[in-house]
């Protein structure tokens, strides 16, 4: 059985081959860890999934010691698209952080962004503004 990508729950489910790239670790790695106890996957067929909340709990679990942005890439995991006939809406969790794209539809289509997709944004700006109230 296939999981339907019209079912309202599937876009916050990633593939556990997506989740083992995200987290720099093999498949049977996450296989090991949900025997273990340290992870639980949705079932829905054959196949595994991981929550997008729980993936980011781990991704931000294993990068807890490296505090920087790594040079303004952020590597993650595509878990929204929002597409209209112009643009493209994509949400990346990125560890402990959402990051959220702005394009054409046109490269969203070519870079075959979806849920599940491995990414990294990369952020370039001449200003950042950071202000405490």
């Amino acid at each position: 059985m296939t999981p339907d990508p019209a079912d309202p729950g599937i876009e916050d489910l990633i593939q556990i081959g997506a989740a083992a790239t995200a987290l720099g670790v093999s498949i049977d790695t996450l296989r090991r860890w949900e025997r273990s106890g340290r992870v639980a996957f949705e079932r829905r067929g054959n196949r595994r999934y991981l929550s997008s909340s729980e993936l980011s709990k781990l991704l931000h679990e294993r990068g807890a010691a490296n505090r920087s942005s790594a040079r303004n890439q952020f590597t993650g995991v595509v878990v929204a698209v929002k597409r209209d006939e112009v643009m493209a809406q994509i949400d990346l969790v990125c560890g402990p952080f959402r990051v959220v794209s702005l394009m054409s539809r046109e490269a969203a289509d070519d870079l075959g962004l979806r849920p599940g997709v491995s990414a990294t944004a990369v952020v370039k700006s001449t200003n950042v503004i950071i202000e405490t109230r």
